[in-house]
């Protein structure tokens, strides 16, 4: 039996016929700098054929996936991937949904909880004589209280699940939340409706629902004067210009009037109804109302079951004295702790009833805590995990497999991980090895690299100048390789450089009294015109404090919009700023027909510049492929069709008519340096840079991309498949084209991910030049490369979750 991988001849992209030799069962670590190659080669060129390879020999039909570049792949074995493109954005998914720990925890509440009874308030035990097993969706029969008689449902699995009718919060629905109109951001007070003062409407609209505003206002005989600024409103006029002639808002002022029978009559629906109403008819499409969110819906805490997302009748039933809410609601630690104390706190029927549900429950909550998200709690919801979260709970899946055999392809494992858990990541690592697999991980961490049993390193740049492999061996051999950027850095003879000790500063923003979340009334002062770090475990509170307090807070400062920010005191010091900016790792776009050409602004001059060389012929919208005129119109200039599959996944297909280059041929028949539109979209940043070099519009954003580290991306690569990292890197190239005058304050969220060491150093010199320049950032990070770098550190701890939220330490790194 072969005891290693064989690659020959792999040409994927800009694979420079790649052919080399991984060791099978073994920890595997491919390094190199962004864009040298390293996805390609693991992702799109020995996972793609491993699944190939094993439908193949399961006799089913491979046409959908498609066979790599690449002459020969041997010993390869079936793979599974864990990349960062997994997360359920569902806003009921939570982390005890998409791991089950909370299925089992149902499981267990509904088998021996005790409720209270509705009529005599004495507590119902767990009907043991039972033996039936409860079921997910069972209709709870019902039963009478030992006491006093009282009929109550029987518990099942549904009573607890806040996404079936019997478990769910009435007023939510068992979102935990619910969306309110903010009139602040519906509606600019300083205007009057004619001149615009509700932001949604356009002049037409305006135009339209003034005449129905007016009949409103006739019917209930109020005074409405279209010319008046809002705020010089009385409250009826208000609430009817907000709420409507139905809404209970309304209709306080006068209960015993009809509502107009007719639009026209003035049946007038409110500003902030309607788009309630479009939000909720739309519920299937994120993007729209994403956008409505940003016209002026806020979510809060659902009042009716405090954010729990349950009933009730279901939070009130113990087990031991613990609610299920009280449960979910613990750090994964904490839960792993009380689980083992169950089995002394129960009698011997009672512990034979649910011995094996606790059993289960207890291996997959360590799971959990091994992969180093034990300071996370049941009801979090996904959508606000991090990349690196998602894919840790996705590897704490794959710990309780048991398969061997297998290949594992792992993107990135350690992302917003401190590095006191990288340890505990790297031995979970090795148990999957240690199982009989082959682990294949994508890194840039040091500490995983000197861990792995094999080194690969891609390189030696970026792009076109990347491809080949610059080093393979042992993490030792990798070290002592010359040419070898990665293997500069591991030995130490490169580094990036240290702090610039610019020390304190006479200015700062002083966080008053935070106590969201884990905080504990932390009182923090951020030195201005300095590159300020906030470190801390995972979980310790560092977004809590920087993204929702400070960041929400700027936003309300600055732009009087966005989300309240979390509780706190106060904040002091906005007098010493001109504006903030905060720039994080959301996506740039949910529309694959964004891309990094579009994002950044550079597409616009490249289109004026082929214009230019068309003599006339065409307008820059001919060089768009998102508008008709030059596009190719069979695929809408998407350069791929959608076929639909019935019951299958839908498949991309390249479009026939423009064979995937998306414009018509009179469009590609101009060329600019040689290149035609298409390629300069297949083009990436540092590539276009050379083309573009005397057009100092684009080449200036170009330079932009480049100096955060974005240089290997191809500028037509869509949003939609972006990383968290490069999205914000994007963000930061396109807030420094911006003209910034006074002191701005960034704020950004672990920049470093997905980052080489050579490219981390060339963001750090980004960063510094911003602080030269008078302004001030401050970062979340991991980074001990960032960390040292900084000229202030704030320590949030000891740990993750409840025992986190503390001031551990500040100061410059060296104190």
């Amino acid at each position: 039996m072969d005891s290693c991988i064989h690659v020959t001849g792999a040409r994927l992209h800009n694979l420079r016929n790649v052919s080399l030799s991984l060791p099978k069962n073994k920890l595997i670590v491919l390094t190199g700098l962004s864009g040298s190659g390293k996805s390609t080669l693991a992702f799109d060129t020995l996972h793609r054929e491993g699944q190939r390879q094993y439908l193949e020999s399961l006799g089913m039909v491979t046409g959908l996936v498609s066979k790599p570049a690449v002459d020969s792949i041997s010993g390869l074995s079936p793979s599974i991937s864990v990349d960062q493109h997994h997360t359920n954005r569902s806003p009921r998914s939570t982390v005890g949904t998409v791991t089950e720990v909370f299925t089992y925890l149902r499981l267990l509440w509904s088998r021996i909880g005790v409720r209270p009874c509705p009529g005599c308030g004495q507590g119902i035990p767990p009907a043991y004589a039972d033996d039936t097993e409860p079921d997910e969706d069972a209709e709870a029969e019902q039963r009478p209280c030992p006491h006093c008689g009282t009929l109550v449902p029987e518990l099942v699995m549904g009573s607890f699940s806040f996404n079936k009718p019997a478990g769910a919060c009435p007023a939510c629905t068992g979102l935990g939340e619910v969306i309110r109109p903010d009139p602040q951001r519906l509606l600019d007070g300083s205007r009057s409706v004619a001149e615009g003062a509700v932001r949604g409407w356009n002049a037409k609209y305006t135009e339209w629902a003034l005449p129905v505003l007016r009949a409103a206002a006739a019917h209930y005989g109020l005074a409405f004067d279209a010319d008046r600024p809002v705020d010089d409103m009385d409250t009826p006029l208000r609430d009817l210009l907000l709420h409507g002639v139905e809404s209970p808002e309304f209709r306080r002022h006068f209960p015993d009037t009809a509502p107009p029978a007719t639009v026209s009559a003035g049946r007038f629906e409110g500003v902030a109804t309607a788009l309630l109403r479009r939000y909720t008819e739309r519920a299937d499409d994120p993007d729209y109302r994403e956008r409505a969110e940003q016209q002026g819906l806020v979510k809060q805490p659902c009042t009716e079951c405090g954010g729990t997302r349950l009933r009730a009748e279901s939070r009130a039933v113990t087990v031991h004295g613990l609610s299920i809410v009280d449960a979910a609601g613990l750090p994964l630690t904490d839960l792993a702790t009380w689980l083992t104390g169950l089995r002394h706190r129960s009698d011997g029927d009672e512990w034979l009833l649910v011995e094996p549900v606790v059993a289960d429950l207890e291996e997959r909550v360590r799971r959990l805590v091994d992969v180093g998200v034990g300071y996370l709690t049941l009801g979090q919801a996904t959508p606000s995990l991090s990349a690196g979260e998602t894919q840790r709970l996705r590897l704490a899946a794959l710990l309780g497999s048991g398969l061997t055999g297998v290949l594992y392809v792992l993107d990135e494992p350690t992302i917003g991980l401190h590095p006191s858990d990288t340890a505990r990541l790297v031995d979970v690592l090795r148990r999957l090895r240690d199982l009989g697999n082959t682990v294949l991980v994508i890194e840039h961490d040091l500490e995983v690299l000197r861990a792995a049993d094999h080194v690969v390193d891609v390189g030696p740049g970026a792009g076109r100048d990347g491809g080949r492999i610059v080093a393979a061996g042992t993490p030792e051999e990798v070290a002592r390789s010359e040419g070898s950027v990665t293997g500069a850095y591991l030995s130490g003879r490169l580094s990036v450089p240290p702090s610039r000790a610019r020390g304190d500063s006479d200015t700062a923003v002083v966080i008053r009294g935070a106590r969201a979340h884990n905080l504990k009334d932390l009182t923090v002062r951020i030195p201005l015109r300095r590159l300020v770090t906030v470190t801390g475990p995972s979980g310790s509170g560092k977004s809590t404090l920087l993204l929702d307090i400070l960041g929400r807070a700027a936003r309300r400062h600055f732009h009087r919009a966005g989300e309240l920010p979390a509780e706190h005191d106060g904040i002091d010091g906005w007098e010493h700023l001109s504006k903030a900016v905060l720039i994080d790792q959301e996506p740039i776009s949910r529309l694959p027909r964004s891309n990094a050409a579009t994002y950044s602004d550079v597409f616009t001059p490249i289109r004026e510049v082929f214009a230019a060389r068309s003599r006339g012929a065409l307008t820059a919208g001919h060089f768009s492929f998102n508008v008709p005129g030059g596009r190719c119109e069979r695929c809408e200039g998407a350069g791929v069709l959608t076929v639909r599959m019935h019951f299958l996944p839908a498949v991309e297909v390249r479009c026939p008519g423009c064979k995937g280059r998306r414009f018509r041929p009179e469009v590609l028949s101009v060329r600019y340096e040689g290149h035609d539109i298409a390629e300069v979209l297949e083009a990436t940043v540092d590539e276009a840079l050379g083309v573009f070099a005397d057009v100092p519009p684009v080449a200036a954003r170009l330079r932009r991309m480049a100096d955060v580290g974005l240089g290997y991306l191809p500028l037509g690569q869509p949003a939609t498949t972006l990383s968290g990292g490069e999205a914000q890197r994007l963000k930061l190239a396109k807030e420094l084209g911006r003209r910034t005058t006074g002191r701005a304050l960034y704020l950004l969220d672990e920049p470093t991910t997905g980052l080489h060491s050579a490219d981390t150093a060339r963001l750090l010199d980004v960063l510094q030049r911003l602080v030269d320049a008078g302004h001030s950032v401050v970062t979340i990070e991991h980074n001990v490369d960032v960390i040292r770098a900084s000229d202030w550190l704030i320590d949030l701890g000891p740990q993750g979750g409840a025992g986190g939220g503390q001031l551990v330490a500040q100061g410059a790194p060296g104190n």
